[in-house]
């Protein structure tokens, strides 16, 4: 009994942020599969493109690529297709015995086409016949030319990790999104219970850009609530799936609850607890994704304290709104954090696809 193993008795289980073919090859994922209780894996493509642009893992399968006279974005997602098939195999077990609600590998679409409707659909039912693994998730952004993707992809059947979600408006969205792919697949005569998804909030980031708001309004009550934005709000999306989710009512007979993911769980400010995330954030039917270190730092606190989340609406309403009458612009915030949210992927993505035509040229 390890504290990641408490945090899943609160109700949260932890999958990790983080995927490469060294992992993989080495025995590293079957090990922290095996000692550190991670009953997941997430990608996304700024972890695919730190994992293929260093190292010799991929020189094998880059030479037969450019042998074959493959473009770099064929070859970018040939490669980490065949890095999420063998995560998925590794992680089959935990799929069969958790009746398919972890065991779960992520695998996100083209960060460059987040406002194509069409273009993400196609892609994501491309990458779910690829992959071919029962227990992938297609990651697909929550961006508003995405969201109606959404419920297309969950309409075919297809599960879901619906990410880069900032703000409980949005979030609601996505709940709506959801409720309405899943019905839609029950009417297409769709096996519902197979049909899996998860909404990722994203944390820490918030904490990065009010933070950096309230030193520039300075005052004692601007910086007296610095690092509280982040718990405050993710809480609040919380009680959002409380009611307006949890319960399972809007959904047709079978079918899986959405489950909050808590994603960007890795603390950016050295100054709050590696855990501050974690600890905080804990609560039935969650996930939290993250980076090994911070898991590392689970294990070593070991001050998992139970639910966190359950009956704390109130409190964090307070909390934001003492933010805002500090002088945060949240609309502007959560405007800000998801525009660059999917500029980074972008950026990352095309950082990948030139290192990729440099190696294949």
């Amino acid at each position: 009994m390890n504290a990641i193993d408490s945090l899943a008795q609160a109700g949260t289980v932890t999958w990790l942020d983080d995927l490469s073919r060294d992992r993989i090859e080495t025995g590293n994922l079957a090990d922290i599969i095996a000692t550190k209780s991670v009953v997941g894996v997430t990608t996304n493509p700024a972890i695919f493109a730190a994992a293929m642009s260093h190292g010799t893992a991929y020189d094998a399968q880059i030479a037969e690529l450019k042998a074959a006279g493959t473009s770099a974005d064929h070859a970018v997602y040939a490669m980490s297709i065949a890095d999420v098939q063998a995560a998925c195999d590794l992680f089959a077990d935990i799929y069969a015995a958790s009746g398919g609600k972890d065991g779960r590998v992520s695998i996100e679409v083209d960060p460059r086409i987040s406002e194509d409707t069409d273009a993400t659909l196609a892609q994501a039912k491309e990458l779910w016949r690829t992959v071919n693994r029962p227990n992938v998730m297609i990651k697909i952004p929550a961006t508003p030319g995405s969201l109606p993707a959404v419920t297309a992809a969950l309409a075919e059947g297809i599960s879901v990790n619906v990410t880069l979600i900032f703000s409980v408006v949005r979030y609601r969205e996505v709940i709506n999104a959801f409720i309405d792919g899943i019905n839609q697949a029950k009417a297409n005569g769709k096996d519902v219970s197979t049909i899996h998804s998860v909404a990722s909030f994203f944390v820490s980031r918030l904490d990065t850009e009010v933070d950096k708001r309230l030193a520039a309004i300075g005052t004692e009550e601007a910086l007296a609530l610095q690092g509280k934005a982040g718990v405050a709000n993710t809480r609040l999306a919380y009680a959002a799936f409380l009611e307006h989710l949890a319960d399972g009512t809007k959904l047709p007979a079978g079918a899986n609850v959405q489950r909050p993911l808590w994603a960007s769980t890795g603390v950016k400010n050295p100054d709050y607890s590696p855990t501050l995330y974690v600890t905080e954030l804990a609560g039935p039917n969650t996930v939290n994704t993250m980076p090994e270190a911070t898991i590392d730092a689970v294990l070593a606190a070991d001050n998992v304290h139970g639910d966190t989340l359950t009956g704390t609406k109130a409190e964090s309403e307070a909390t934001m709104a003492a933010l805002t009458a500090a002088g945060i612009n949240f609309d502007d915030v959560f405007d800000t954090l998801e525009r660059e949210g999917v500029e980074k992927f972008v950026a990352a993505w095309q950082d990948l696809l030139d290192s990729m035509n440099a190696r294949l040229a």
